[in-house]
């Protein structure tokens, strides 16, 4: 019975042994799975230089080209209002009427002033011609001849006064007729048939405003105007050009403004209580969409950057510390790039430092990519456009 009760010890020893073999082929061959596991796909772009048209939104006001105040230019009483308040008026067209009947007498009373004094010109100019051949014989004595030819002077005089006293006499009696000093929409009236007017001050009947084309005047602020010469002066940006800037308008209720505008010109000095620059643009406004007095905003362009480098937003991460994105260095391994951002353009964002051409930036599966993983970069496809099928072709920045 002794010679046999080690076996059983042995064969436990055996099954141990064999246990701990087969454990030691299986972590080699995990480590070997972990190893083997393919890095995660990310989609990159890579950053080319781009020409950017640089843009700022402003703030501003619609104002009427032309404004001109209708006033009464007499005095007398209105007899009739022609016009038809916020019609569209043509220069030229009647407005009003006031009655004519004290300024026709008096243009009368001066056409027949100056008859007369024409009379007496020409009988002083008859008595020169009688006289002329007999003072010249010494049949009159040279004071008579004098006093002729002062009294023809005396004569012309007095008709030249009676054709400026007609010529008053015509202009108040056109007066009378009051008409539309320029083109555009007139507002309402101001007095009514049977006011006095024109009585002591000249009174105001109605103001016309001219619509089509029509002002938007912008403020901007005098750093950032500062900011954009000097970045022009070092060459960073070029100017686009005279008569070259367009200006996008966006109304109050947040829709774009289908006719494009000009930018006009900037003003030569700062508001001291906001410190801003005004600038003016021109908008055609055909269907009087824009109304004097309306807010708007205005992307206006003032400059270019020949070579601009944009990543799209969502490659830009924000936090306490700044913005940033993911960058894939050569051997695949990601790693974080701090950013200073411009302007956006075209759902991008403008880097103004901290990238370069050629660096292949992260812009989906960020939350695949940690800081020293490595990964697989994929060429980013731009998102298919509004309404179009397929996916839009990708920009100089888009291109991998």
């Amino acid at each position: 019975m002794s010679s046999i009760r080690p076996i059983p010890h042995i064969a436990a020893a055996t099954l141990m042994l064999a246990s701990l073999a087969a454990c030691g082929d299986k972590i080699p061959n995990a480590q070997a799975q972990g190893a083997g596991m393919p890095p995660p796909e990310v989609s990159v772009t890579t950053v080319q230089p781009e020409r950017i048209v640089v843009t700022n939104e402003l703030p501003g006001r619609v104002e009427a080209t032309r404004i001109a105040q209708v006033r009464a230019r007499v005095p007398g009483i209105v007899l009739k209002r022609v016009f038809q308040e916020g019609s569209e008026v043509k220069a030229g067209d009647v407005l009003y009427r006031i009655d004519p009947a004290p300024f026709r007498a008096t243009y009368n009373s001066a056409e027949a002033a100056l008859a007369k004094a024409q009379a007496n010109l020409a009988q002083a100019t008859l008595k020169i011609q009688r006289y002329k051949p007999l003072v010249e014989t010494n049949a009159i004595s040279k004071q008579e001849y004098d006093d002729a030819l002062t009294a023809q002077k005396q004569a012309t005089a007095d008709v030249a006064a009676a054709k400026a006293a007609q010529e008053t006499a015509r202009l108040n009696l056109g007066y009378a007729t009051v008409n539309a000093p320029i083109s555009g929409r007139i507002g309402r009236a101001q007095v009514t048939e049977g006011a006095l007017v024109g009585q002591g001050e000249a009174t105001p009947l109605a103001t016309i405003q001219q619509l089509d084309p029509i002002y938007v005047t912008l403020s901007q602020s005098s750093a950032e105007l500062l900011r954009l010469k000097q970045a022009m002066a070092n060459g960073q940006l070029k100017s686009v050009g005279k008569d070259r800037a367009t200006v996008t308008l966006v109304t109050d209720d947040g829709r774009a403004y289908p006719h494009p505008g000009k930018l006009l010109f900037s003003d030569v000095s700062v508001d001291e209580t906001t410190g801003a620059v005004s600038l003016r643009a021109i908008f055609p406004n055909p269907d009087r969409f824009l109304l004097p007095g309306m807010y708007a905003r205005a992307r206006i362009e003032q400059a270019v950057d020949e070579q601009a480098l944009t990543v799209p937003q969502q490659a830009v991460t924000r936090s306490a510390d700044g913005s940033a994105v993911l960058v894939v260095g050569q051997d695949g391994k990601v790693m974080a790039q701090p950013v200073k951002t411009g302007g956006v353009q075209d759902n991008k964002w403008i880097i103004t430092d901290g990238l370069k051409a050629g660096d292949r930036v992260i812009v989906e599966g960020l939350q695949k990519a940690k800081p020293g993983a490595t990964v697989k970069p994929m060429p980013w496809k731009a998102p298919a456009a509004a309404g179009q099928a397929g996916s839009a072709p990708a920009s100089a920045a888009q291109k991998s």
